[in-house]
């Protein structure tokens, strides 16, 4: 078991930030730790790597206790901060020897992971010079210097434009293939992008923990439709797999469907066939995010 927590909580004063937290992840997986700002997950992070130490319970990291082997942990754990410290003045390569030596690997490992992390062409700059993407790169660069079994990453693709979401993504999504990522998110679109499984916690508490095809079985989807004119709401209940549907407003319909199956090319095909013109066209998220707010909401 890559990391084990039971009956985790830990109090600041007269507020406890997290209350009998237990889960376990095993290896290799990617995992998702939800929840608004304020739930408890970079508390959680903290304490997982041992830069805090829980008011009550007991954590492990690859079987070393967090309060007890601290080193161990330490030596088995890669993490990136939300705010990525780095040396700006240094060079990427300078920056990365110097940690190098720190955590006592040989400068070939240095060179991995900078191919690893597609830094190749940056690592002559300093890294003042690098973009938030790359420079997250280099946060993770250095987390994984030392081949940890375990990724812990708060926040990774904050502040990042979609084109670098999108590298960063799929570089945490290749690590995960052999290593156990634990992976802190308010993002919906990032965990249904790259993780295997879902913890959400709200107000220091586990409100679900499931895996990520789990959660989409059963799932429904809304997709908006606003037609040139009035349709009857039963007609358009011929749709494939409708379950429902709503007038919103003049000639604009939901229409909620039992799948997570894109249905806006149903749609369209249904409208064609039966003569009826389409002015806008849309799909509703109504997944994980929706899921999200119903179980951090209304506690």
């Amino acid at each position: 078991m890559s990391i084990e927590v039971e009956n985790i909580s830990k109090i600041y004063g007269s507020q406890k930030a997290l209350n009998k937290v237990s889960f376990k992840v095993n290896k290799p997986e990617i995992v998702g730790f939800l929840g608004p700002n304020g739930a408890g997950k970079s508390t959680m992070m903290k304490i997982l790597t041992t830069y805090i130490e829980a008011s009550e319970g007991q954590a492990k990291v690859n079987d070393f206790d967090v309060n007890t082997n601290k080193q161990k942990v330490q030596q088995s754990v890669g993490y990136l901060p939300e705010h990525n410290p780095l040396y700006l003045e240094q060079y990427v390569r300078e920056y990365l020897t110097f940690n190098a030596q720190v955590y006592g690997v040989e400068k070939e490992r240095i060179e991995e992971v900078i191919k690893l992390t597609g830094l190749t062409s940056e690592a002559h700059k300093k890294i003042q010079q690098l973009s938030k993407g790359y420079r997250q790169r280099v946060g993770l660069a250095n987390a994984l210097l030392h081949n940890p079994d375990v990724l812990i990453l708060d926040e990774p693709t904050t502040g990042l434009d979609p084109n670098q979401l999108v590298e960063i993504r799929t570089l945490i999504k290749n690590i995960g293939k052999e290593k156990t990522v634990f992976l802190s998110t308010h993002i919906m679109q990032e965990v249904e992008a790259m993780c295997d499984r879902v913890i959400i916690i709200n107000n220091g508490e586990i409100v679900t923990d499931k895996k990520l095809k789990d959660l989409r079985e059963g799932q429904e989807q809304i997709v908006i439709v606003e037609f040139d004119y009035r349709v009857e709401d039963a007609f358009l209940l011929n749709l494939p797999k409708a379950k429902q549907v709503l007038n919103t407003h003049d000639f604009i319909y939901e229409i909620t469907f039992s799948t997570t199956e894109d249905m806006r090319s149903h749609v369209f095909d249904f409208a064609h066939d039966n003569q009826l013109k389409i002015l806008q066209l849309n799909q509703k998220n109504t997944s994980l995010e929706n899921l999200f707010r119903e179980l951090t909401s209304s506690r």
